[in-house]
């Protein structure tokens, strides 16, 4: 899917003062990312706090981007879970229509083996509608989605990439090399996603990409033409703010650099708790300082 080459950006989901859903504040970020130069949008992944949003709010995220976006950019959904009926019973239901694919992380918590990984991902498979990207993202899930198990699951048709997030440069590497050329291995991981482009990645489902767009998405062009001296120093420029961004988890700190860029609130819902006085001070000097 050549439409998904380049940079998709994990949205963030903008709350009030009160706690609601703050859907002019996600206008304002969608459109940024339009202006630009961002290539697709991830919506409802762990960046956008789904685990915390209700069904309700679920849905109006999704008519929400869906309405600025206005086929503008692809759009790909979050599904995913460590329930795999659950799952397969959320994917009979999702709008076709205005997306061009699912993004389904490998399951947290109860630590499945390989073989468990791999049935679960064949019932997501035979379950949806749309293209899936796997989402390899240990640090989160607990478990590894080995190059074995990634290699049978890209022998069905309709599971066409992944989005991995091991932060293991080698890894990534074995993945490009060993699976078909045109399965799309994603960087999900803003600090190597250019050495992984131009490894022979296909781009990166980014977190400072939110902030950093237009330079971002650039790097990211750059390192699939081959240009490597242009894209490491947008690399370079762009490095301490991913830093930042993640010291204090995420979307804590990719929000409170949205909040110094006048797009959205810095709110996160608990069990998340927004950064502290300090590291907001140094992302608001790394901004000023950026910009000028």
């Amino acid at each position: 899917m050549q439409e998904l080459i380049g940079t998709g950006v994990a949205l963030v989901t903008p709350f009030t003062a009160n706690g609601t859903v703050d859907r002019d504040a996600l206008k304002k970020v969608v459109q940024h990312q339009i202006n630009n130069g961002i290539d697709y949008l991830v919506v409802l992944g762990t960046t956008g706090e789904s685990v915390t949003l209700t069904k309700e709010e679920k849905q109006i995220v999704i008519d929400t981007v869906v309405s600025v976006n206005d086929g503008k950019l692809p759009l790909v959904l979050g599904v995913g879970g460590n329930n795999t009926q659950i799952v397969v019973e959320e994917l009979k239901h999702i709008d076709k229509d205005n997306f061009v694919a699912v993004l389904s992380v490998s399951p947290s918590y109860n630590k499945p083996t390989q073989e468990g990984i791999y049935q679960h991902f064949k019932a997501v498979s035979e379950a949806s509608p749309l293209p899936i990207l796997l989402y390899n993202v240990p640090g989160r899930t607990a478990s590894n989605m080995s190059l074995e198990t990634v290699v049978r699951l890209a022998e069905f048709d309709n599971i066409i990439g992944i989005k991995e997030a091991a932060g293991d440069l080698v890894q990534a590497m074995n993945l490009i090399q060993y699976t078909p050329k045109d399965f799309l291995v994603i960087s999900g991981d803003d600090m190597i996603a250019n050495a992984m482009t131009l490894a022979g990645g296909a781009g990166v489902i980014s977190v400072i990409g939110q902030a950093m767009a237009q330079d971002f998405s650039d790097m990211i062009r750059y390192g699939l033409n081959g240009d490597v001296a242009e894209s490491y120093e947008l690399h370079y420029k762009i490095a301490p703010s991913i830093d930042m961004i993640f010291e204090q988890g995420n979307p804590a700190g990719i929000k409170a650099l949205l909040h110094h860029l006048d797009l959205c609130d810095s709110k996160v819902r608990l069990p998340l708790v927004s950064v502290d006085q300090n590291l907001n001070d140094r992302l608001k000097t790394f901004l000023d300082q950026y910009e000028n």
